[in-house]
């Protein structure tokens, strides 16, 4: 059982590097108690979170409606595995379908296990639908993607760090630019080609924004080809970029999607992360009939994946978006940010450029990926009350929860600048 008796933050950090695999390099800093943009560490001392556990956090830490739904329903059933029903898991299946627009739903845990899922729908259509030789298939991705950390994504990974001394690579992926609509146009010409799994904004690379038109377009082409379409939604869709996913597009809705014609239907669609607000894993694989129905009883699943309590905290987690209106709230606040951070860019030499949509947002930091300056920022922004972490050494994400007011905002805004300018002396 965990002991009852307070540890000082040095003291947890060292249980944690003495008895934990040190896959992982945090901030310095120990957390003990979320409550909407809000975190504490275990002195006590309050921080905006401006990371939001990598965008999982949305509806804001702890949020009661979740937090709610959750505690009843583990109280009721926790857990039946898919070998039977249960009460929970057909609501949520009909809610979500409905929330997002297609005919079936695979319910997963974690955004990995659910690109997984993404991949082996993908394969198994193009042999039985698309007529493709087995073992045959190829599936486009992009350089600098991050779509999770198993054995096969890393394969397809073009960053050392994630995919050195890991191999034997599994096989079936053919690597293209980012943001290239010539190179797709190329590649989907070759033989076999099954599907296209792109992430609509980039986040672990840097917050990377295609050129507008691009999502819309390489469906088109995907289309053109019959060539599967499957957008990565994990860390960019619910509401984080001002649209309640990013295939949505720069729209203009004021109430739940209106599917405007800046929306472009994937024939694959992958959630994870937001879709419990931090409280749960729980992850989703959206599809039509036509895609979904080659999945057959036995050949694929998951223990958790289903589960009552999963159900529950979903269909909480969605509500909160919609009802809170908290994409409109990350379109207005996003704007405000990125304007903040331009007139602060006019004043120093140590940042470059600012990039994002909606509350997905990245500082370039004037050095190279070598250099420590924008981990050592981060950590100059946690002794002044802000939480963020850099991303390829000399970015720094900036992803608060989509629950923050205006005013919050331009307070988390004076403490960057704050520190940037202290920073520079």
């Amino acid at each position: 059982m965990i002991e009852n008796k307070t540890l000082s933050s040095e003291e947890l950090i060292n249980l944690e590097d003495k008895h934990g695999a040190h896959n992982y390099h945090p901030l310095p800093v120990v957390l003990a108690k979320g409550d909407g943009v809000h975190v504490w560490d275990v002195e006590g001392k309050q921080y905006y979170d401006f990371l939001s556990a990598y965008s999982a956090v949305n509806q804001g830490h702890c949020h009661p409606e979740i937090v709610g739904a959750m505690t009843r329903q583990a109280e009721t059933l926790t857990l039946t595995s898919r070998a039977f029903y249960n009460d929970v898991l057909g609501q949520y299946e009909k809610f979500i379908t409905e929330y997002f627009g297609f005919d079936k739903v695979l319910p997963m845990n974690t955004g990995a296990e659910a690109v997984e899922t993404a991949i082996k729908i993908c394969r198994k259509w193009a042999y039985e639908k698309k007529g493709i030789p087995e073992n045959q298939a190829q599936i486009i991705v992009c350089d600098n993607n991050f779509h999770g950390r198993t054995t096969t994504i890393v394969s397809f990974s073009n960053d050392p760090v994630a995919n050195k001394n890991f191999g034997p690579y599994t096989p079936g992926f053919i690597r293209i630019a980012y943001n290239s609509l010539d190179e797709l146009e190329q590649a989907i010409q070759g033989k076999n080609i099954a599907g296209f799994l792109v992430e609509p904004i980039q986040g672990e690379a840097g917050v990377m924004v295609p050129d507008e038109g691009y999502i819309k377009k390489a469906k088109e082409i995907c289309e053109k080809n019959n060539v599967l379409f499957i957008a990565d939604e994990v860390q960019t869709g619910i509401g984080r970029t001002g649209a309640l996913l990013r295939v949505c597009g720069d729209c203009t809705c004021e109430g739940h999607c209106e599917k405007q014609e800046t929306y472009t239907q994937p024939d694959i669609l992958i959630l994870g992360k937001a879709l419990s607000g931090g409280a749960y894993p729980v992850s989703a694989v959206l599809a039509n009939d036509e895609v979904m129905n080659v999945i057959q009883p036995g050949q694929h699943g998951s223990t958790f994946g289903g589960n009552p309590v999963a159900g529950a905290v979903g269909v909480a987690a969605l509500n909160v978006i919609r009802d809170e209106k908290l994409t409109q709230n990350a379109r207005r606040l996003g704007d405000i940010f990125r304007e903040r951070m331009n007139k602060m860019i006019e004043k120093t030499g140590l940042v470059k450029l600012v990039r994002g949509k909606g509350l997905l947002n990245a500082i370039v930091i004037n050095d190279d990926e070598d250099s420590s300056t924008a981990w050592d920022i981060c950590v100059k922004l946690k002794e002044n009350g802000l939480l963020a972490k850099p991303t390829h050494g000399n970015i720094i994400r900036f992803a608060p929860p989509l629950v923050m007011t205006e005013e919050q905002l331009h307070d988390c805004c004076d403490i960057i600048e704050k520190t940037i300018m202290e920073f520079e002396k």
